[in-house]
């Protein structure tokens, strides 16, 4: 049992950094830290990391939080992790096993937004399995399982060498307390495990014929050796705790209790969802709620008491959050992601920076700022008018939810002859409000299938971002609620390592105890309700331009292998 004066660590890796954050009982947090990690892009839509770096810098991170908290090692009752769902792949005495095409040895891991395996999970899909209900109809090549049968097909010394398979998340409590289990979450969400398949072995959980199926047949016989045997849900202390080793690298007591680690957004959703927020929160209400966790990407999380079937939206999940409720789960591939490249790519970017500098501000506190001062000038109603003629489509990096088609692309509409700062802080608008506008798609698509989202819960980057919350609240027509703790990630994690050391009973009461809200933002209605309910019908426009132009390319593409080199030389010369 933990002491009253207890601390929990929350260590979250993202796609750029590695978090640590020490928590009190009541979730307040006391000191946190931040250290890069390196991102290889060896080719278009190939993203590598290094297994060895990520675990340097969560040590360096944690050792930081430490220090600025100023407690002693002693007082650290627990720690939960959570990280973006890369892929890990590990030898059989843990070293590192390359998976890039160039072979470079320490970069051993396929980071979630790599999109190398396209043609696996357009394979899988072909085959409907079972499994793939449960992940929206259509597997993403986010997932886990097209990423191995890619690195078995095209990389097979990797595929010989390769002893373990790791969620990123499940790889960290491995370093933690060398201990093979897997998360619960992990599992679910990334591998098509099925829990409510279990009866008494966790082995019933996986579908030996979904992986013999698609080409996997070694893992089945290899009893999953390499996927993961145990199974633990986020909470259960893994292990024997900190190995001496581990806690000498994170400057912290061995044998300090470690949970079950969770998906990145999945902690950040964890640590907001149970809130009070003045209502009964009970397995009843859970339905009216929707987290979106806005970082690189997106993640959109909802829990209802029976399993949902919805296209383009991850799930039916069930315990792989909340225990014993099922969980939805939709997403965006490029959020922040999206606004990073409009704006740094943008030909005003740099004078727009300078002046920003200037100021004193971010690039974002500038734009919005800028985006004022437009609406002004131009006598507008609101500030949202000054996209009026200007359109996003935001699927740059295809599209996650709801339409699940990893082949789509961006678009914009509306462009003039000019790339001065204040086109630049219109696009960039553009861009928030199309993002937004995808948002109330997937919650308009969720509630045909009987939720009731009505509560917008925002927790991630986008928390910082006064005009990405408002264009949020405006857009989807939801309550927009901001939580106490703007690290979500750092919180959930270290709410996980209180339950893991017995601070709380379970996850339900950890997280009334250690969430609250900050404010809220109610929705602006009438003509701005208006002016959205116009431009959301541009943005389905745009992708049904989308598929016309697709369908066009693709009968004049046919035509054209249809004639010989002979043909193109008459009809050059007829020309």
């Amino acid at each position: 049992m933990a002491r009253s004066d207890s601390c929990f660590i929350g260590i979250d890796v993202g796609t750029g950094s590695a978090r640590a954050g020490v928590f009190d009982a009541a979730g307040h947090r006391l000191g946190s830290g931040s250290t890069p990690i390196q991102i290889w892009r060896p080719q278009p839509d190939l993203v590598q990391q290094s297994s060895d770096d990520i675990w340097r810098a969560c040590c360096l991170a944690t050792r930081v939080a430490v220090r600025q908290a100023k407690i002693k090692p002693e007082l650290v009752a627990g720690i939960g992790f959570d990280a973006a769902c890369s892929l890990v792949v590990l030898g059989v005495n843990g070293q590192p096993v390359s998976v890039s095409p160039t072979s470079e040895p320490e970069q051993n891991v396929i980071v979630w937004m790599d999109h190398r395996a396209i043609e696996q999970a357009d394979r899988i899909n072909a085959g409907r399995q079972e499994p793939l209900r449960y992940v929206g109809g259509t597997i993403s090549p986010e997932m886990e399982t097209p990423k191995v049968l890619w690195i078995k097909e095209n990389l097979p010394e990797a595929w010989r060498e390769a002893a373990h398979f790791f969620d990123l998340p499940d790889f960290l409590t491995f370093k933690a307390t060398n201990d093979l289990g897997r998360s619960l979450c992990s599992l679910v969400c990334k591998w098509t495990y099925l829990p409510h398949k279990v009866k008494s072995d966790a082995l019933q959980g996986w579908s030996g014929d979904y992986w013999s199926s698609i080409g996997l047949r070694d893992i089945v016989e290899e009893g999953y050796r390499r996927v993961g045997t145990c199974v633990r849900a986020p909470g259960q202390p893994v292990g024997q705790g900190l190995s001496t080793q581990a806690a000498s690298e994170l400057g912290l007591r061995p044998g300090t209790p470690v949970s079950a680690s969770m998906i990145d957004a999945h902690a950040g959703g964890l640590s907001v969802l149970g809130m009070d927020l003045g209502e009964d929160v009970s397995s009843e209400t859970f339905d009216t709620r929707l987290v979106m966790v806005a970082g690189t990407s997106s993640g959109h999380l909802a829990v209802s008491n029976e399993p949902k079937y919805i296209n383009g939206c991850w799930g039916p999940y069930y315990s792989a959050l909340i225990p014993d409720l099922w969980l939805t789960e939709a997403g965006q591939s490029a959020v922040g992601a999206l606004l990073d490249h409009i704006i740094y790519t943008h030909a005003a970017y740099r004078p727009a920076q300078q002046e920003a500098d200037a100021d004193g501000l971010s690039i974002f506190d500038f734009l919005n700022r800028r985006l004022d001062r437009l609406s002004s000038l131009r006598h507008l109603r609101f500030p949202a008018q000054v996209t009026a003629n200007l359109h996003v489509y935001p699927d740059f990096h295809g599209n996650r939810s709801p339409r699940a088609n990893p082949s789509l692309r961006g678009m914009i509409c509306g462009l003039r002859l000019s790339a001065d700062i204040d086109d630049l802080a219109a696009l960039y608008l553009a861009t928030i409000q199309s993002i937004a506008y995808q948002v109330r798609h997937i919650i308009e698509e969720m509630n045909a299938q009987g939720y009731r989202i009505q509560t917008l819960i925002a927790c991630g980057g986008g928390l910082k971002n006064e005009v990405f919350l408002r264009e949020h609240a405006d857009i989807t027509g939801c309550k927009l609620v901001i939580p106490r703790e703007p690290e979500a990630m750092l919180l959930g994690s270290a709410l996980l390592g209180a339950v893991a050391a017995g601070a709380y009973p379970s996850i339900n009461s950890a997280m009334r105890a250690m969430a609250a809200p900050a404010r809220q933002i109610t929705p602006a209605k009438d003509v701005v309700g208006l002016y959205h309910d116009a431009k959301y019908s541009v943005y389905h426009k745009m992708y049904s331009d989308q598929s016309a132009y697709r369908e066009l390319m693709h009968v004049g593409q046919t035509l054209a292998s249809r004639v010989t080199n002979d043909e193109s030389e008459r009809l050059l010369s007829a020309d």
